[in-house]
């Protein structure tokens, strides 16, 4: 990710990411708590920890991280060495921890999987932006991510380069084929949005083939987005040949890090790839333990 666009992105707010963690916490504590690291170690034992990555990555979800150690010991200090949307070496100490041996033990597990995951889909991201090469498309993921963890994982995507589809159901309408189905075919879909939509909301529409498009093309009010889903290369070439700017078109279905390149050269404006966030492969990151 270039200096630029590490210097655009925003921190994830508090407000969003520590309901997350809490929640993460409480799951993991249960009823009777860490009763391992009770049994083991005084309560006022101290220790120090480093946050050290095990393969080279993109970070993302630090602040998320090391608020699961503050949320258990507020007096905790925490030293970060890199921000999020920088990439990281195999072995670099991304922070350190020091505090009580309780908080850090308990918090461990919490504040890796965050961190983990959320570095996972920052880093798959950044391979699709970075294959793309200096086509001016867009990356982004879809509505597939893991219950509750949408905002971060979303966040996670900016960090590694790519931009975001609509947050939820209400940012935009999204005429999929089911919805064209039930509601008559893309004319009175198409009708029945246009009516509802107020001026700021963005109407796309789904489409499987090139007559599709002719028809999305041909309808009177027009639309902002037209998803080209499952369209071969060719395809995707004479679609865009086709829209001559007329709507932002978006390519999806199945596309794989291999294929990107060639997918973003055909001159579509958004791709959307749901791997990026459910089947993405965490980044390992783990905790090491100062010996006291």
């Amino acid at each position: 990710m270039s200096g630029a666009a590490r210097a655009n992105l925003a921190r994830l707010s508090p407000v969003i990411y520590e309901p997350v963690v809490r929640g993460a916490l409480a799951e993991d504590f249960g009823i009777g708590g860490d009763i391992t690291t009770e049994a083991t170690i005084p309560p006022e034992t101290r220790a120090r920890a480093s946050l050290v990555a095990r393969k080279a990555g993109v970070l993302a979800g630090l602040d998320a991280a090391l608020f699961a150690f503050k949320a258990l010991d507020r007096d905790v200090q925490v030293a970060a060495f890199a921000r999020d949307g920088e990439p990281v070496a195999a072995g670099a100490t991304i922070a350190t921890v020091e505090g009580l041996a309780h908080g850090i033990l308990g918090a461990e597990r919490t504040a890796l999987n965050l961190l983990s995951h959320l570095s996972g889909i920052a880093t798959t991201t950044a391979h699709y932006v970075e294959a793309c090469g200096g086509a001016r498309c867009a990356i982004v993921e879809t509505r597939k991510t893991l219950p509750g963890l949408r905002a971060l994982e979303k966040y996670a995507v900016r960090a590694g380069g790519g931009k975001n589809h609509r947050l939820r159901l209400d940012d935009a309408i999204l005429i999929k084929d089911n919805h064209i189905a039930i509601a008559g075919g893309i004319g009175p879909a198409l009708d029945r949005a246009r009516e509802r939509a107020g001026h700021l909301v963005k109407i796309e529409i789904e489409v499987d083939s090139l007559a599709q498009l002719d028809e999305v093309l041909a309808h009177p009010d027009g639309v902002d987005c037209v998803l080209l889903d499952n369209f071969s290369v060719a395809e995707l070439r004479e679609a865009v040949r086709r829209a001559r700017n007329r709507a932002t078109l978006e390519a999806s279905g199945g596309i794989t890090l291999e294929a990107v390149a060639e997918i973003a050269a055909t001159g579509v404006d958004v791709i959307s790839i749901g791997a990026l966030t459910h089947s993405v492969v965490a980044l390992d990151i783990g905790l090491d333990v100062e010996a006291g």
